[in-house]
């Protein structure tokens, strides 16, 4: 198995469990949040996808227009206001469809590029860039099930893995 099979397997399995958490996520529960400034619900799922959309880009095409942004201002000027549970559900599911495309079609003695950015000090290796997207995933992830077990959604340790 090469790199690019790895990330991509890794990928798929990190989001069956993601999709399961997601799913847990009611309609009444999007605007929570645990304090003030923090993230809401809703805005917790949109960035989970932005956020992989603007990290893949700058990983695979060189643009780093998400982090030109993001990094100056923070998050909330990249954020934007979340739409409908089911419109963030399908972004989510979407960019994550379009991430697996691309990492597929990426040549795989390309994956050892770095991609850098003077300006924001940035040099990073493609592969890393991608590896870190499943890991940022997994973060958020966990941070949305402390969120529904705060509002009193049983999210169980273990679900059966299909």
């Amino acid at each position: 198995m090469d790199v690019r099979e790895l990330i991509v397997k890794q990928k798929e399995a990190v989001r069956r469990r993601t999709r399961e958490v997601v799913a847990m996520v009611r309609l009444e529960q999007l605007d929570w949040r645990p304090e003030k400034d923090a993230l809401s619900v809703a805005e917790l799922l949109r960035h989970l996808w932005m956020s992989e959309e603007g990290v893949r880009r700058a990983a695979l095409d060189g643009d780093f227009s998400y982090y030109e942004r993001r990094i100056p201002e923070g998050l909330r000027a990249v954020l934007g206001r979340p739409q409908t549970l089911e419109a963030e559900r399908e972004k989510l599911e979407s960019i994550h469809q379009e991430t697996l495309r691309q990492v597929r079609e990426f040549p795989l003695e390309k994956l050892e590029e770095e991609r850098i950015y003077q300006g924001l000090g940035f040099r990073r290796k493609v592969y890393a860039m991608l590896a870190a997207i499943t890991e940022h995933e997994i973060h958020h992830r966990a941070q949305l099930m402390i969120y529904l077990r705060m509002l009193g959604t049983p999210v169980p340790e273990a679900i059966n893995r299909r």
